[in-house]
């Protein structure tokens, strides 16, 4: 037979490999059931094991499926641990029921959810569930807010007032003495105004447990991060007319700090259109590089404006980060050392597509950035936790629920809107109260135009004209029937 006419063995082996990967090969199914099995086996735990109370179903599911996931429990063992977590969960349930005629639902809920993970955990008494139950029980009661109390103007009182304590000046950020962060008064006001962009934005960036523990590598990575100019590694940018270029001498020190190299450089400054073909490298110093002028850049103005622009172009890292230092911090649990990120500048969306970082612990001060990125639940979190944070620096102990309010009405229309005549004051429904805060007469104007009623149901609007505003007891309306009385004085009279 001839060679041509031979079956290629090559062929055959590359075939009987693919036949061998698609027996191999798990079909759709076989993977649906893989996954479906540790919910079918545990239902089926379940259905056997009856009574559990329906407040724990869900919980007493997880932790089943859990445990027949990564320790390999058999049938026997989770019906067995099924059996122990209802004796658990019915204990719970008989101390903690009493609350539930107290407690709104999802409090009730949280609080019965939280003992019984404890009681898995740890070996609880009954009295020391009693204990837990009956002090949830007080705090909520003397949290709670009498009917009638204006607890925005509490909130403003109680904000304002300390408000008028805090310090000026701008410090240096702890621990960090390269950085100025805006602290005290101008931060406050920054945030209750929702500024765009912070005077001083910065983050602070974790890594996760490969680069946290070693310092080379978090410098290694806030080299990744830290925008780098051409005008961070140049020592001088001379023009030369007469040849038409620009001469840039590098600074071999600043390059080895910022991690690069002259080629490097090179083909970062080539990627844009205009500079396409235009840099050389010099022959004789390995620091120098040239630049070749456009035609039209022929006189020192604009060859200087060329310069200046040419400095600015961005050679590694992100945008809007100016600088980034790794600080040493102690774990306090474990006493070992790990190294955080400090940046001046602020790029959320982009740090976190960095490889070596720990997304679930990146904090940026700029309020509007986390409620693009992550949205307006994050950023009410955030609000909250940068104006107890700001009044904490300075000593002042505001309690948490009005600063909560604060940021609720910040961010109830679902956007982060200041307190003032732009945001939560310029959307009162009352003409009234509007006209008191600022722009009396533009606010009047608008309001008789658009022929707009006020009904008069806030404070501020009751006080201009006079009337008891519905706060407190004047919340309440008290109606009188003479006739009624009268009956009744009849009644008494005749001895009824």
């Amino acid at each position: 037979m001839s060679k041509a006419g031979k079956p290629s063995k090559k062929k055959s082996k590359a075939k009987a490999k693919e036949e061998k990967i698609k027996e191999a090969k798990p079909s759709v199914k076989e993977i649906v059931e893989k996954i479906s099995e540790p919910y079918e086996v545990v239902s089926k735990v379940l259905s056997e094991v009856k009574d559990i109370p329906s407040e724990f179903v869900d919980e007493v599911r997880k932790k089943l499926i859990n445990d027949y996931i990564f320790k390999n429990l058999t049938e026997d063992q989770l019906r067995s641990e099924a059996l122990e977590l209802k004796e658990k969960a019915m204990r719970v349930l008989k101390v903690v029921e009493p609350a539930k005629d107290i407690l709104p639902e999802a409090l009730y809920y949280e609080l019965v959810n939280s003992l019984f993970k404890a009681c898995q955990k740890y070996e609880v008494r009954d009295e020391e569930l009693i204990i837990i139950r009956d002090d949830a029980i007080r705090t909520y009661l003397s949290s709670m807010v009498d009917p009638g109390e204006p607890v925005g103007t509490v909130a403003a009182q109680s904000i304002g007032e300390p408000g008028t304590q805090m310090t000026l000046r701008t410090f240096h950020f702890a621990g960090v003495r390269e950085l100025n962060v805006t602290l005290g008064l101008p931060r406050l006001i920054e945030l209750v105004d929702a500024k765009r962009v912070p005077d001083t934005p910065m983050m602070e960036i974790h890594l996760d447990e490969e680069h946290k523990y070693d310092k080379s590598k978090a410098v290694e990575i806030a080299r990744k991060i830290e925008m780098t100019v051409l005008e961070n590694v140049t020592s001088s940018a001379d023009i030369d007319l007469t040849e038409m270029r620009l001469i840039i001498t590098l600074d071999p020190e600043m390059l080895e700090d910022k991690g690069l190299t002259r080629d490097e450089i090179i083909k970062a400054l080539a990627k844009g259109k205009t500079l396409a073909g235009r840099v050389h490298p010099s022959e004789d110093d390995p620091n120098v590089i040239y630049v070749d002028l456009p035609k039209n850049y022929n006189d020192v103005l604009k060859a200087q404006k060329f310069r200046d622009r040419l400095l600015k172009i961005k050679l590694k890292g992100v945008k809007g980060i100016k600088k980034v230092i790794p600080q040493e911090r102690t774990d306090p649990e474990t006493g070992r050392k790990y190294y955080v990120l400090i940046t001046d500048g602020s790029n959320l969306e982009a740090v976190l597509k960095i490889e070596g970082i720990n997304p679930s612990k990146v904090r940026t001060n700029s309020i509007h950035e986390i409620e693009t990125i992550l949205g307006i639940e994050a950023a009410r979190e955030a609000l909250i936790r940068e104006i107890k944070n700001t009044l904490n620096e300075q000593g002042l102990d505001v309690d948490i629920r009005h600063v909560m309010l604060l940021a609720d009405m910040m961010t109830r229309s679902g956007t982060v809107k200041q307190i003032g005549r732009h945001g939560v004051v310029g959307e009162k429904p009352s003409v009234l109260a509007r006209a008191a805060f600022e722009v009396t007469v533009k606010n009047l104007f608008d309001a008789s135009i658009r022929g707009e009623v006020d009904n008069m149901r806030g404070i501020a609007e009751n006080v201009i004209i006079g009337q008891i505003a519905p706060i407190g007891t004047a919340l309440v309306e008290l109606k009188m029937n003479p006739a009624k009385i009268k009956s009744v004085i009849k009644e008494v009279e005749r001895g009824e």
